[in-house]
């Protein structure tokens, strides 16, 4: 955390805002990635493993290069997609916490709203997935409603882009080779082949790990707008960060997003950030990440 948000103008009838919520960042205007707030501090990590990778936040980014990849750029989306294909499977056994904050901002760039929620993504004792809200205060967006859309793109699109499966779905562009930080990366630009009713999609960019051909960043939007009579649905773009928490698997810990909607009413500028932490397999003691504590209702 997305991850985006869907979001349209406030009319009289308000939609409730119960998914779970991933959201990311970068403005319309920008091209690049923006740093995230200062850590408070390396995340520990399991007991006997080795010390996590940084996560790829970097204010100022290095140029992409066109240097060819070091293997045909099919064989690297190939990898890529099959490693998402496997942090989806690990995650189907583990919890987190994820803290959400979303706001306007008026003409002076000061907050008129907000939106705040925390929740622990768990498992009943069926085992089915679950979200216990832990913190959620009112509402106070004003100019903006969050709909179910936006929910399911926070829970998909923004923290994960795509899944492996859904690799047909896409065209990729190699662009060329990037460093943020110290990792180096091969970036593709992608978006979807066609785009069905009622389906929704990733368009932007992904940032991979030449060393463990995982992705470690993406940035874009969840498309398509969606625009009719008296309702207007536009989607933000957005910038995921993954860690390398454990083992080679990449896992989302922060996102933002800083946009401006051009509604037909007038624009309005939002941002959103969320983290992820808590990572935990579910039965296991072991934290993995920052913790949070709720505060009081």
């Amino acid at each position: 955390m997305q991850t985006v948000l869907r979001l349209c103008s406030r009319s009289p009838i308000l939609i409730p805002a119960v998914a779970l919520f991933f959201a990311v960042n970068l403005s319309a205007q920008s091209t690049g990635p923006i740093s995230p707030p200062p850590s408070t501090g390396p995340a520990p990590h399991a007991p006997g493993a080795a010390a996590p990778k940084p996560a790829p936040h970097k204010a100022e980014e290095a140029p992409i290069t066109h240097e060819p990849p070091a293997v045909p750029p099919e064989q690297i989306i190939q990898k890529f997609a099959q490693r998402e294909v496997e942090l989806k499977n690990v995650l189907n056994s583990y919890t987190w916490t994820q803290h959400v904050v979303v706001e306007t901002l008026d003409s002076d760039d000061i907050p008129d709203g907000k939106y705040e929620q925390e929740s622990d993504v768990l498992f009943d004792e069926k085992g089915a997935r679950v979200e216990r809200v832990t913190f959620a205060p009112a509402d106070t967006l004003k100019r903006l409603t969050l709909s179910q859309q936006d929910f399911d793109d926070f829970k998909k699109i923004q923290p994960f882009a795509f899944t492996g499966d859904e690799l047909p779905k896409y065209n990729f562009t190699y662009v060329g080779r990037q460093k943020v930080d110290e990792l180096s990366t091969y970036v593709f630009d992608v978006a979807p082949r066609t785009i069905e009713k009622n389906q929704r999609y990733f368009q932007g960019r992904l940032w991979v790990d030449d060393h463990d051909l995982q992705i470690v960043k993406t940035h874009g939007k969840a498309v398509p707008d969606i625009i009719k009579k008296n309702n207007e649905n536009l989607f933000p773009h957005f910038t995921t960060y993954r860690e390398n928490l454990f083992g080679a698997l990449w896992l989302p810990t922060y996102t933002r997003t800083d946009d401006t909607l051009r509604f037909s009413s007038g624009p309005i500028h939002i941002v959103a950030t969320v983290r992820y932490t808590n990572y935990k397999r579910f039965g296991s003691t072991t934290k993995i990440g920052v913790g949070t504590e709720a505060p009081p209702q």
